[in-house]
C-alpha cells in the first residue's frame, strides 16, 4: 500500500516536485493525497493542479491557532494520511497538532540547524553569506512545538563558494532539500526511523 502523504504549504512547494517526480519514476511508494495551503495566492495550490493532486486553501482569518489547526485535522483524517511534509509552511503549529501527528511530521529547513534556525528562505542564505560560512545545506527534521527544534533526520551539506549569490545557494540547497525528502519518506514508510529523546537513528536491515 503506497504511504498517503499530505503536504502543507504557505509558497511554492518547489520541493513536492522532486517527490512527484520520484513517486512517478517509481522510486517512492507513496501518493500525495492532498496539498493544503495557509494562502490563497500561494503558487503551490497551482503545482498541485498541474500534477493531478487535490489542493485546498485554508483561512485562517478570525481563528485561533488551535482552531485552524482542528480544521486541518480533520482533512487529514477525511484522507487517512500517514505522513505529513511541511514545505515553506508559515504557521507554526499547535500542541494539538503536534500530539495527533507525534513524529509524523516532517519539515525541511534551508541550513544546518542548528544553524540559522528561525529565517525563511532566501533571509536565511543571505545570513549564510552574510556570516562567511564555508559549507552550508539543509535539514530535514519531525516537527514539535518549537521553531526549527525538532528531532533531525537528515543533514546534506553542499559548499558555499566565492561567486554564490542568494540565489545560488538557494538552488544549491533546494536539491539538496529533495534528495532528503525522498530519502526521508523512503525510510519512513520502511519504519526504518527510530526517535529516541533527540535523536534519530536510522535502522539498516
Amino acid at each position: 500500500m503506497a504511504l498517503k502523504i499530505a503536504v502543507l504549504a504557505s509558497t511554492r512547494a518547489t520541493d513536492m516536485q522532486g517527490i512527484i517526480d520520484a513517486i512517478e519514476h517509481g522510486n517512492l511508494d507513496a501518493e500525495i493525497k492532498i496539498l493544503l495551503s495557509s494562502r490563497r495566492d500561494a503558487y503551490a495550490l497551482e503545482r498541485a493542479r498541474n500534477n493531478g493532486i487535490e489542493s485546498m486553501f485554508i483561512d485562517s482569518a478570525g481563528m485561533s491557532r488551535e482552531e485552524y489547526d482542528e480544521k486541518i485535522i480533520t482533512e487529514l483524517k477525511k484522507r487517512n494520511i500517514e505522513l505529513i511534509l511541511l514545505i515553506g509552511y508559515m504557521k507554526i503549529l499547535s500542541k494539538k497538532f503536534i500530539d495527533a501527528y507525534k513524529f509524523k511530521i516532517m519539515n525541511i529547513h534551508p541550513s544546518l540547524l542548528p544553524a540559522f534556525a528561525g529565517g525563511m528562505d532566501k533571509n536565511v542564505h543571505k545570513a549564510v553569506l552574510d556570516y562567511g560560512c564555508k559549507i552550508t545545506g539543509c535539514t530535514l527534521h519531525f516537527a514539535d512545538e518549537s521553531v526549527d527544534g525538532g528531532p533531525i533526520i537528515i543533514q546534506k551539506t553542499c559548499e558555499v563558494d566565492d561567486t554564490d549569490n542568494e540565489n545560488t545557494l538557494k538552488e544549491k540547497v533546494q536539491n539538496l532539500e529533495q534528495e532528503a525528502f525522498v530519502e526521508a519518506i523512503k525510510l519512513f514508510s520502511e519504519n526504518k526511523i527510530n526517535v529516541e529523546g533527540r535523536n534519530v537513528k536510522i535502522l539498516t536491515d
